[in-house]
């Protein structure tokens, strides 16, 4: 298997993840309050912020055989600046859950969740739409680079 065509096959876990994710702990926020929906917000998000990673690795190997002006340089340049936003934002929010548990741990009563915490509320809200709205932009660009330009499509 080579570079250009690696890359397709490992967008798709992540952004099925990521936006799962999202959802459950967007409606777990909005008072629909169930176990399941802590599991099922950030299991996903764990496993899409990996896949992303993947993501982008791959992505910035395939485009290393790209040539180095092509006319979608701006889509291109964008869909690779929304990969790597994408890990920062889920990042963020990850370790963010990471210290939440472990001063938890560390301090005793307190809420179980990141999505409990007091004053958390805005700001991560805040970062899952962000986090939405960034996979739906890397996926339309990674889109337009694929069926408009045919980047990276054997012929």
């Amino acid at each position: 298997m080579s570079l250009e065509t690696l890359h397709p096959p490992v967008v798709h876990f992540p952004i099925a993840l990521l936006l799962l994710g999202s959802a459950a702990a967007l409606l777990d926020l909005a008072g629909v309050r169930r176990a399941e929906l802590r599991v099922l917000a950030w299991w996903p998000l764990r496993l899409g912020w990996l896949g992303a990673g993947a993501a982008v690795l791959t992505g910035l190997l395939a485009q290393s055989g790209l040539p180095p002006r092509p006319p979608y340089s701006t889509a291109l340049n964008w869909h690779i600046g929304s990969g790597l936003t994408i890990l920062l934002v889920y990042g963020t929010l990850l370790y963010r859950q990471w210290l939440w548990s472990a001063k938890r741990r560390r301090r005793g009563p307190a809420p179980d969740d990141l999505l409990d915490a007091p004053g958390a509320r805005v700001w991560v809200i805040a970062l899952l739409v962000l986090g939405m709205a960034l996979v739906a932009l890397s996926g339309w660009l990674g889109g337009e680079l694929v069926y408009t330009w045919g980047v990276n499509v054997a012929e």
